[in-house]
Parts: C-alpha cells; sequence; structure tokens
C-alpha cells in the first residue's frame, strides 16, 4: 500500500495535473498567438510579454549544443529524483504541506521539461511578426533541444536607483524584471511553501530517553 491515506495520493496526481495541464495549455496558446517579442499591457504592473528561454533560470545558457542537451538530461535526472522523494514522502504518510510543495516543484519541473525536450520537434520558427506552427514539416530543432516558453512579466517598479547607491546607482532599474511562465511559478511557490512552513514540512523527531 503506498500510503495509509490514498486521498494523498489523488491530491497529488490533481496538483501536477492542474499545473501541467495550465502551464502548457498557456504556452501554446501565447506560441501559436503572439509573434516574439509581443507584449500585451494587463496592468501597468502586470504584462504578457513572449519570449524563449534557451537555457538555465534567468536565460542563462552555456555551452551551446552540448550544453543545452546536457541541460535537458539534467533536469531529467532531477525530475527522477523529485518524483522518488514525492513517492517516498507519500508512503510515509508525510505531512500535507510538504505533498503539495514537492507535487508543484515535480509538476513546474515536469511543465518545463516538456518544452525542453519536444518543443524543438512540435514548433517552427517564423520570421518577422508570424506566430509559430505546431507540427509543421520544418521544425525549428531536435528531440532535447527545445525551448522554455515564458510570458508572464511583472514590471511592478521602474526608474533610476539613487545615486548614493555603490555601482548600480544612477543607473535605470526594473524591478521585477524576470519573465517567467505557470511551471516557474509553481518551483517558486513549492520552495517558498517548504521555507515557511519548514517545521512541519520535516518535523523532528523527538528523542525518548529510557529511565530504569
Amino acid at each position: 500500500m503506498l500510503s495509509k491515506n490514498p486521498c494523498i495520493l489523488k491530491k497529488a496526481i490533481f496538483i501536477i495535473l492542474v499545473v501541467v495541464l495550465i502551464d502548457q495549455i498557456s504556452k501554446i496558446y501565447i506560441k501559436t498567438n503572439f509573434f516574439y517579442g509581443k507584449e500585451v499591457v494587463v496592468f501597468d504592473w502586470f504584462r504578457i510579454h513572449f519570449i524563449e528561454n534557451n537555457g538555465m533560470a534567468w536565460g542563462a545558457e552555456f555551452g551551446g549544443k552540448t550544453g543545452k542537451l546536457f541541460l535537458t538530461i539534467f533536469r531529467l535526472f532531477a525530475i527522477t529524483g523529485i518524483g522518488y522523494w514525492l513517492y517516498s514522502s507519500i508512503k510515509k504518510n508525510a505531512h500535507k504541506v510538504l505533498i503539495v510543495a514537492i507535487s508543484l516543484i515535480f509538476a513546474g519541473a515536469l511543465g518545463n521539461i516538456i518544452d525542453s525536450v519536444f518543443y524543438g520537434v512540435i514548433f517552427n520558427t517564423p520570421g518577422g511578426f508570424n506566430t509559430a506552427t505546431a507540427f509543421t514539416e520544418q521544425p525549428y530543432g531536435e528531440l532535447f533541444y527545445g525551448k522554455v516558453v515564458d510570458m508572464l512579466y511583472f514590471p511592478m517598479w521602474s526608474g533610476d536607483l539613487p545615486s548614493w547607491i555603490p555601482f548600480f546607482g544612477g543607473k535605470p532599474f526594473t524591478f521585477f524584471n524576470a519573465i517567467f511562465n505557470v511551471a516557474d511559478s509553481a518551483i517558486s511557490i513549492g520552495v517558498f511553501l517548504l521555507i515557511l512552513f519548514n517545521k512541519k514540512a520535516f518535523p523532528k523527531e523527538e528523542k525518548v530517553e529510557l529511565t530504569d
């Protein structure tokens, strides 16, 4: 029996399915309806801005094509470890906060892995103001060489930094300048839950002292 409480397993599967579906639906919609770089202002502090991430977080890249393959394989190994962590936690009937957090992290990792593994052979790379087409005869890449789609942008404040700040004073600055996706959000929320509810997620075992 995997868990004393079968509802825990069902909740974990539900969280993963919902996050991955929302993540992939939003990415496919953006990919097929937005040209690269298009931005839609929902509010001044919240915008939909289509970019693609060919590397790690914050758009970092390394090692060219070999580095990209290494990164995708690393992600596959990482999600295997996260999956085992989730399985082990459910089996041990761990606290629901831990289960929810790991489920979110697993779902986010899976969402981005789908992009990295499959998008390169599904979509093309249109030029100019054209949008991408799915399942074309001329995809932009190969299996394991896909780009991760990002679109959520929250530029909450933009302006010049005070001149008294060392090195960066007087320079233009935007907070929050990262562009990310639903999968990234799920991973961040999962990690935040682990930090916020650390004592519940990782309870310390009380030592029992034997007395004569």
